[in-house]
């Protein structure tokens, strides 16, 4: 596998399972990954493959230390705005946004204003070895296991689990067979169906890693979460006010629905307490199938989408080295989180929130780097249908949950 220090900066690269990005194939491969971010690929010729083992002199690693310091210093912008925008905005007339807009919003727009300045002063390419979004956001992700304790889901088991199940394979399905229609190729089909139907970029990361997705193609994802997800925040409280519904239906609903945890929580929050404590509950059990459905991709894409005609079936091998193992972090996390707890009792509560908070750290750094990353012209070649087919596959999650959440819930007691 090629490395990043002879890049050029315009050669595709797409997510490895192990965390590592893939330059380089044979040149008897051919990989959907290359194709435009929207399109199906039509027997596209082999990429030139880089040296191997390119030497790494002392230039590169200066530019590298450059690059670092530039995410490092945004990252810490980003953090700083998100902890006193909220403080500048309050008794103004943009009180409520300034509260709910989240970190990976400021992480993204600084990011891409990043983009545009070093792109500007032609340092980009020398400090991309510096935008390490899958080191970045698999470790967060890692982490993120530690916030979700299988004690808590418990107290909620049936219904949450049940309405994770049910919402998540038929908006996946759905939302599948809707990219297929509109002629995307199967990686993007995967990230958007993931992201919709769990946890947004959290399992588009995921699915990036089991399907090997082109990096431009997680950044497209990352920001149609981002772009529907903001102004879920506020118009499905008012919805469930509009609707009648009662705290935990509105609780389950907003929590199926929103694909990022930070604005379920905002929204919740302006739901009511027990509509915010359901819909963490909610989110939460969706959260942690997101392991079930990385690995179903991994065997999906290993044994039927880029097995060749004719070829032997794949075996356990085949589908460990594709599996994206982050995920087992994931759920160690999750396990070990919850046996502290419940060893440690409240005491245990200050330990878990200084994880909580290296993991906030971790993934204001990958979504920098995501838009750090960004190149224009790959998300103006994918056009219009992704953003038809996440518009659509939203519409079609608000009437099932909404739905689920009706017949789950309806006699729910916190």
């Amino acid at each position: 596998m090629a490395t990043d220090a002879t890049r050029t900066g315009d050669e595709p690269r797409t997510i490895d399972a192990s965390g590592t990005v893939d330059d380089a194939r044979t040149d008897d491969e051919t990989r959907v990954s290359d194709v435009p971010a929207g399109t199906a690929p039509d027997n596209e010729p082999p990429s030139t493959v880089e040296p191997a083992g390119a030497a790494r002199d002392g230039t590169f690693w200066a530019w590298t230390a450059l690059g670092l310091v530039v995410v490092v210093v945004l990252a810490a912008l980003t953090r700083y705005l998100e902890q006193n925008v909220p403080e500048w905005a309050e008794g103004t007339g943009v009180e409520d946004i300034g509260a709910a807009i989240e970190y990976p919003v400021y992480a993204i727009l600084l990011g891409l204003l990043g983009n545009v300045a070093v792109t500007l002063l032609g340092w980009r390419d020398r400090i991309a070895a510096a935008f390490r979004t899958e080191f970045f956001i698999k470790t967060g992700l890692v982490l993120l296991g530690a916030s979700i304790n299988l004690a808590v889901i418990a107290s909620a088991a049936g219904p949450a689990i049940a309405q994770a199940i049910l919402l998540i394979s038929g908006v996946f399905l759905f939302t599948w067979w809707l990219a297929g229609r509109f002629g995307l190729d199967d990686k993007l089909r995967a990230l958007l169906a993931s992201a919709v139907s769990i946890c947004g970029v959290s399992a588009a990361i995921a699915a990036a890693g089991a399907v090997r997705a082109r990096r431009e193609q997680l950044a497209y994802t990352a920001s149609l979460v981002i772009v529907f997800a903001l102004p879920s925040i506020f118009i499905l409280p008012w919805l469930a006010d509009v609707f009648g519904l009662s705290d935990a239906v509105a609780g389950a609903w907003i929590g199926g629905n929103i694909d990022t945890t930070a604005a379920v929580t905002a929204a919740g929050a302006l739901a009511g307490e027990e509509a915010l404590q359901i819909a963490s509950i909610v989110k939460v059990t969706q959260n942690a199938l997101m392991g079930v459905v990385a690995v179903a991709l991994t065997a999906y894409f290993t044994l039927r989408v880029e097995r060749q005609p004719g070829a032997a079936r794949p075996g356990l091998g085949e589908l460990w080295r594709r599996f994206p193992k982050f995920v087992l972090g994931f759920v160690a996390a999750s396990v070990i989180a919850t046996w502290y707890l419940d060893a440690a009792g409240a005491d245990g509560k200050a330990t878990i929130a200084i994880v909580n908070d290296l993991r906030v750290w971790f993934l204001i750094l990958a979504f920098v780097s995501i838009g750090l990353e960004v190149r224009v012209a790959s998300l103006r070649e994918a056009g219009w249908r992704p953003v038809a087919v996440f518009a659509s596959a939203t519409v079609f999650n608000l009437a099932l949950a909404l739905a689920l959440a009706s017949l789950l819930f309806r006699n729910f007691a916190a």
